[in-house]
């Protein structure tokens, strides 16, 4: 093989590498953001929880839907 064909060989396997990089990247970005996203439901629906008891509405004053 020559230099020229193994230069190129690398060149390839680089780029291929910078792609993959790219790719991960940006899957990584979108879980940190879904994460993000997820943390505020539960926070809200904690809160909403946290109302309704104390309200005395919560869900520990409720039967159980098979009575």
């Amino acid at each position: 093989m020559s230099d020229e064909n193994r230069f190129i060989d690398i060149e390839i396997k680089l780029a291929d590498q910078e792609n993959l990089v790219d790719t991960l990247n940006r899957t990584i970005y979108e879980q940190g953001r879904r994460i993000d996203q997820l943390e505020a439901m539960v926070a809200k629906l904690a809160d909403h929880v946290r109302a309704l008891r104390d309200a005395g509405q919560g869900p520990l004053n409720e039967r159980p839907p098979h009575y």
